[in-house]
């Protein structure tokens, strides 16, 4: 197996690509690809103040390892998520990251800041503890962003996560979410610009990206995320990935390219109708926020 590039031994083959490459010309390729998202729907800036939401998992390691690289000013976010030892282990990836590239991590532990953790938030709120878990990221990124004053908060979603998103919205017809899935959302009130740099690049490349580049990072799937209907969607996806390599590429950038400016109308819709929240004073349909209700039903079922 040859490197497509340079003819030397390859390490990685890219089946959409049908290509192999060697060390240096895959690391290449990574930052390529990453920089080609960038440009082509105007992601960052080269001044941005960039804050790069990191779990501990391949995928956000991996990216703020890139944007470091590409010359961004980057620093990263972790939230504390208290799912046992999953997040001591997450949370040790994500220290040991930033202090190897010398860069700086904001943390914010959901128990210390709002009282409660996503086991019990979840179970308080009679949510799944997918759904709860999304919704307390998305309330602490924008809430980070805000204080720390960010330009653009970005996420490790990678192609095989926009793809497997894509095709639930897809299965379902949920348009409000097709309007929403876009690699950038701008900046609006109560809320900072969001960008997916990743979306050119796949789990198997981020992971292989880690490996090369030395970076160690949790393997083990949350143990909370048993049943994400997401997961399934994964695994149709790479079942046609397998016999048709460059599925999931065509299937989401197409989608971006010839339909996602359908939807978008819908999104926009459902934005403008946004009122602050009475509590904390983010974008919500009416009245209280989901994230504040989430805080208070857990909170009074931690001191039951």
């Amino acid at each position: 197996m040859k490197c497509r590039v340079c003819r030397e031994p390859a390490i990685i083959d890219v089946r959409r690509q049908n290509a192999n490459y060697c060390t240096e010309h895959f690391l290449r390729m990574c930052r390529d690809q990453v920089t080609k998202a960038i440009e082509r729907h105007d992601m960052l800036s080269p001044g941005d103040a960039v804050l790069v939401a990191v779990s501990g998992g391949k995928d956000s390691l991996a990216l703020w390892d890139l944007l470091l690289d590409l010359g961004y000013r980057a620093d990263g976010l972790y939230i504390g998520l208290g799912i046992g030892e999953y997040s001591d282990a997450s949370g040790a990836c994500a220290r040991a990251f930033a202090e190897a590239r010398d860069a700086t991590l904001v943390e914010v532990d959901l128990r210390t800041r709002y009282g409660f953790d996503i086991p019990n938030g979840a179970k308080a709120a009679r949510r799944a503890p997918c759904s709860a878990c999304g919704l307390a990221k998305r309330h602490v990124f924008d809430e980070a962003a805000r204080l720390g004053g960010y330009d653009v908060v970005v996420t490790g979603h990678n192609l095989d996560d926009e793809a497997a998103v894509l095709f639930g919205n897809v299965l379902r017809w949920q348009t409000e979410y097709l309007g929403r899935q876009q690699p950038v959302l701008p900046a609006r009130d109560g809320f900072p610009k969001k960008a997916k740099p990743l979306i050119r690049l796949g789990e198997r490349e981020m992971a292989a990206y880690c490996v090369v580049r030395g970076i160690d990072y949790i393997v083990e799937e949350c143990p909370m995320a048993a049943g994400n209907r997401h997961l399934g969607y994964k695994e149709a996806l790479n079942q046609l990935e397998a016999t048709s390599p460059g599925t999931k590429f065509a299937f989401y950038h197409e989608f971006l390219d010839k339909a996602a400016e359908r939807f978008v109308g819908e999104a926009d819709d459902a934005r403008e109708a946004l009122v602050a929240c009475d509590s904390c004073g983010a974008p919500t349909p009416s009245g209280t926020c989901a994230f504040c209700r989430l805080t208070a039903r857990a909170q009074v079922e931690i001191r039951a």
